[in-house]
């Protein structure tokens, strides 16, 4: 009988690389170099989308960053970011920078080599509550997990039109749904939706396929009512379905989660194609090729504002491009982003229209959050229907809602909507309030802020900037229809008459 003999391996040789370049995920954080911010710095085994989960990470917890030096070549990511709180402080507390460590190592999936620097409770250190609820500056949501399983999530996307949200919440009231949670983003006449219902009698999770079937059918008739089938990018062919329940959220879901999600959806309704009735802007981003290194150098140059470096970078590795080197900086309210960039097929990006595509993509990335109106925060005690009321009284009073954020949290419901008027008018909160409380009663809490940037706002007394401030809302004015118009303004004018 033959001896077989078999090869030997080191069983240290998986950790052959740990031994010689150190642990695979270091994440440090300092706030002695700089003044001003913190610094954090996280050297790593590098993967397709790395930089997107640490973004993704100091995203979730609303911090701003005023700069970035990103290095991903060899196989190995380096990365720098001057961060500050959302108060425009330090990270002082010991269990923010635990936490981070923690979130970061954990993307990574070496979190058990962060577990001695801190506990295993997640943390946010940013969630002021009042009777489990917080308001803050960009965000009134905690950073908290989904309750997926109790609870079915939806998705929607087409063409928008104003009082669509309105008339989606009221079709869910009478499917005798309710909407525990909700995120709407509406840019270039189109509409992305993430919502998560229940059982209006049960408060559990819809799981039976005939009643998910008729939700999506009666949903889809809602989208579809003034669609027109020939308009490009808004075809409603089988391969783009309007509505479909999902699982993208499986396990831990986060706020960037169901946002990055919302950029997909965008994405796919292709709400980069500027209708051609809308007044061309100048241009926030452009590409140039660096031949001898075999990149393209994508530069954007705009407007900062929170969670502009996820929204940027969010996109282009869903659009399946690797970022290899990258420089971030902001100064006076404006950023400058500069990406160095291959597809992950390897190759720079060689033809104009695929440079256009980015372009667009970008560009659309970056609007998508842009809101020049009132956001208004409405927190009241929960209850079924909630959200059809208040929609419905911002439809009536001529108010078209452009980005709604929706959750609730045990008896209490808190809704941020980015509001404007249809008309290009200002927004009548007086009347609006008065309006409100008629329907519902004292119960309720409104904080209203003014989105629109202080620039605009000083010139609104000449005439070509009021002008180019209402540009959208004229625009989305004289598409509609006639039968639309009038629709709109005989509901506008029988609500009036009925609280005279």
């Amino acid at each position: 009988m033959n001896k077989v003999c078999w090869p030997y391996f080191d069983p240290e040789f998986d950790s052959l690389t740990e031994r010689i370049y150190g642990p695979p995920c270091r994440v440090s954080i300092d706030n002695e170099s700089m003044d001003g911010c913190t610094v954090v710095k996280v050297d790593s085994v590098n993967k397709q989308g790395l930089l997107l989960e640490v973004v993704q990470v100091l995203t979730d917890m609303n911090l701003q960053i005023y700069k970035s030096f990103i290095s991903s070549d060899a196989g190995w990511f380096m990365d720098v970011f001057h961060v500050r709180d959302e108060h425009g402080n330090k990270l002082t507390d010991q269990k923010v920078i635990n936490y981070i460590q923690r979130a970061i190592g954990r993307s990574r999936g070496f979190s058990s080599q962060l577990s001695s620097q801190s506990n295993s409770i997640i943390y946010n250190p940013y969630m002021t509550t009042t009777n489990s609820y917080s308001y803050d500056n960009n965000n009134v949501f905690p950073y908290d997990d989904h309750p997926n399983e109790q609870h079915t999530a939806i998705e929607l996307t087409g063409a928008d039109r104003p009082g669509l949200l309105s008339e989606i919440s009221a079709a869910l009231t009478d499917l005798h749904c309710n909407v525990v949670e909700a995120h709407a983003w509406s840019h270039n006449a189109r509409l992305a939706c993430v919502a998560y219902i229940s059982d209006q009698s049960t408060d559990t999770a819809i799981d039976d396929p005939s009643r998910l079937s008729t939700i999506q059918g009666h949903l889809t008739t809602v989208l579809r009512a003034t669609t027109d089938p020939n308009e490009k990018g808004l075809d409603s062919s089988p391969n783009h379905p309007d509505v479909k329940t999902s699982e993208f959220l499986g396990g831990e879901g986060t706020m960037t989660t169901v946002e990055r999600r919302l950029h997909q959806m965008m994405l796919s309704v292709r709400d980069f194609e500027s209708p051609s009735t809308k007044e061309r802007r100048k241009r926030m981003v452009k590409i140039e090729s660096c031949d001898e290194k075999g990149y393209s150098i994508v530069s954007i140059d705009c407007k900062d504002r929170p969670r502009l470096m996820f929204d940027t970078v969010c996109t282009l590795t869903d659009m399946q491009y690797v970022i290899f080197h990258a420089s971030i900086s902001s100064h006076e309210a404006y950023a400058f982003q500069e990406y160095f960039i291959r597809h992950i097929d390897g190759y720079a990006l060689n033809t104009a229209s695929e440079k256009e595509r980015v372009i667009n993509c970008l560009e659309a990335a970056i609007e998508r959050r842009v809101c020049e109106g009132v956001r208004l925060e409405l927190c009241a005690d929960n209850r079924i229907g909630l959200l059809s009321d208040i929609t419905r009284v911002l439809r009536e009073n001529g108010v078209v809602v452009v980005r709604a954020d929706v959750e609730t949290h045990g008896d209490k419901a808190v809704n941020a909507f980015y509001v404007r008027d249809i008309s290009g008018k200002e927004v009548d909160i007086d009347y609006f309030s008065k309006s409100l409380k008629r329907e519902m009663g004292p119960i309720f809490t409104l904080h209203v802020k003014n989105e629109t940037p202080i620039t605009m706002r000083r010139t609104s007394s000449n005439s070509s900037s009021s002008s180019s401030s209402s540009s959208g809302s004229d625009d989305e004015w004289s598409s509609l229809s006639f039968g639309g118009k009038l629709r709109y303004r005989i509901g506008q004018l029988s609500h009036r008459l009925i609280h005279v």
